[in-house]
């Protein structure tokens, strides 16, 4: 499904910041997302960059947590059937090949396809993917980048990720072509290993009020 709904778009624009976790051990996942929806982030991804990351997102799915819980880090078709039979709501990719945008439309949930360059994202909007990932956004040209094409391309919006951090996150979110940025400041590993959910939930809280 290539359509994201405003009501998709306006949750995303209201948490700001979509956490970008990695999850190394299972027992972390419901501690972790618990802490960030407290801190006012209900839009969560979890990327598959460890064994445990699809288990992880299959219990926070049957948990039924308040929160839109993601897939990140979808390389290839088969991810994408991984991350569906896990509940994923959905789906992330760094970039997109001709395979894998194939499996993207077949998947019954929202997905923001990969993108880094102009071409490539014209070539998404024309396969109907209008919400696009844009990675790796610091050393793809920054906010910079994005406003530059903000006007020529209209009706492209874009998550940007990678290098995004408290210092430069306002520059992305102050434009209109911009959704909602991803970052992984607010789910730092120290934290999560420490098992210090309380000050997770406060990082994210000051972090969001900060970019209000």
């Amino acid at each position: 499904m290539t359509t994201i709904s405003p009501a998709t778009i306006e949750r995303m624009r209201t948490c700001r910041i979509i956490p970008v976790i990695t999850i190394k051990s299972l027992n972390q996942a419901l501690p972790l997302a618990n802490a960030l929806i407290a801190g006012g982030a209900d839009v969560l991804e979890v990327t598959l960059r460890t064994d445990c990351a699809l288990e992880a997102i299959k219990q926070m799915a049957d948990a039924k947590l308040d929160a839109f819980v993601g897939a990140g880090t979808i390389t290839r078709p088969s991810d994408v059937d991984a991350a569906a039979k896990a509940d994923a709501e959905f789906l992330v990719t760094p970039g997109t090949t001709e395979e894998l945008r194939t499996a993207l439309k077949a998947y019954d949930g929202a997905v923001f396809p990969g993108a880094a360059t102009v071409s490539e994202a014209l070539k998404l909007r024309d396969e109907g993917f209008a919400v696009q990932k844009f990675f790796p956004a610091e050393a793809a040209g920054g906010a910079p980048f994005l406003k530059s094409i903000a006007a020529p391309l209209p009706d492209i919006r874009f998550m940007p990720t990678g290098g995004v951090s408290p210092k430069n996150a306002r520059d992305y979110l102050s434009l209109p072509n911009v959704i909602a940025v991803g970052g992984s400041w607010i789910v730092p590993n120290d934290l999560i290993e420490a098992g210090k959910w309380d000050e997770i939930t406060a990082l994210t809280q000051a972090s969001r009020d900060a970019l209000a």
